[in-house]
């Protein structure tokens, strides 16, 4: 496939990817994709979490019929996996949102953009929704202003064809992040940023405070919209709670990839609480450290609906445009669906399994 897709040559893993676009962007570059906050010890906890979780598979089982298929919000997918919402696609390669977009659609793998995407959302969701056998479409939005800009916003969003709206609520402010400013990194002067407010431009830590969002603006937005409602940054079970009662459709446990508040505890040793606190009334999705088709069984055992992945893809990007980013979708997809044969399992739902895994500690 990687010779199909002229793609660079030895290219097996998701790991693989990254090496060669760590080699390939340059530092500043690098340090924005790839760093974390501060020290980085949840950045290294994510994925330590996952590879500390043993598999225990069931042998002999009748495969006949097997389908890695599933569904959210009532939306066929064909596998359990969307792309995460990432900023400023644009710095790894000219394909941009565009490129990621067209690359998860064809492989029938969920989208959510970014508020911070470079690609007007209209374009993104043309490049999308003509796909007949695409994944979700969803958008992910800051709460950058007042709520006349958010019911604006999220307004065209759902005129364009997005199906969701995902609210990230773990970063009223940007996280601490050294590696960045060791690196010397800043934004590009002129990067277009077609979905931000004026006041969000250069605004001071007060301003940013003083707009951050509530759980009264939580039950505002889901009232409001006629889409449904993501809650993405979640790692307690008493928020988990709250934003049902605020009328969430749905919870992505995220530490934001490890980005924003360094200490935080990895996102595979929180899951299993949070889906215990949302007992099935909503979907619940996980981000961080996903790097392997393992992950995302593990994930989906420990009480997930499905799973974001976000560096890779950049990674991809960076390496090979879009083509790049099917090749990483397509190794993960086909290490999953591996996975879920091997441990015995024929649907997606039999992979809710406690016994499937080992519980995992909590770094």
């Amino acid at each position: 496939m990687g010779k199909h897709l002229n793609l660079p040559p030895g290219l097996v893993t998701l790991a693989d990817h990254r090496e060669h676009a760590r080699r390939s962007l340059d530092a500043r570059t690098w340090a924005y994709f790839d760093g974390g906050a501060a020290d980085e010890i949840t950045l290294r906890a994510n994925r330590a979490a996952w590879e500390a979780i043993r598999l225990r598979p069931r042998v002999l089982a009748d495969l006949s019929g097997f389908d890695p298929g599933t569904a959210l919000l009532g939306r066929a997918m064909a596998a359990p996996v969307l792309v995460a919402p990432m900023a400023h696609q644009g710095l790894a390669h000219p394909d941009a949102e565009r490129g990621t977009a067209l690359a998860a659609a064809a492989l029938g793998v969920g989208l959510v953009l970014a508020t911070q995407s470079g690609t007007p959302l209209e374009e993104v969701a043309r490049a999308s929704l003509p796909e007949p056998d695409r994944g979700p479409l969803w958008f992910q939005l800051y709460w950058l202003g007042n709520r006349a800009w958010v019911r604006e916003l999220v307004d065209r969003a759902r005129r364009a064809g997005y199906e969701a709206i995902v609210l990230t609520v773990d970063a009223p402010v940007q996280g601490v992040r050294d590696a960045e400013r060791r690196a010397g990194f800043t934004l590009p002067p002129g990067l277009e940023s077609p979905h931000a407010p004026p006041v969000a431009k250069g605004a001071r830590l007060a301003a940013l405070l003083q707009q951050a969002a509530t759980w009264d603006d939580v039950a505002w937005l889901a009232s409001e919209s006629t889409l449904p409602v993501l809650l993405k940054g979640i790692t307690h079970p008493a928020d988990a709670a709250l934003a049902l009662e605020a009328g969430a459709a749905g919870i992505i446990v995220s530490n934001h990839g490890g980005r924003v508040l360094d200490t935080l505890p990895a996102t595979a040793a929180v899951l299993p609480e949070i889906a215990a606190a949302v007992d099935g009334r909503v979907p619940v999705l996980v981000d961080g450290g996903i790097r392997r088709g393992t992950d995302v069984v593990k994930a989906l055992a420990l009480g997930a609906d499905a799973v974001l992945v976000g560096r890779p893809v950049l990674h991809g990007l960076a390496n090979a445009g879009a083509a790049g980013v099917a090749h990483v979708l397509r190794l993960l997809l086909d290490e999953f669906m591996a996975a879920m044969a091997l441990c015995g399992k024929r649907r997606v739902a039999g992979l809710r399994d406690a016994g499937l895994v080992e519980a995992p500690s909590r770094p």
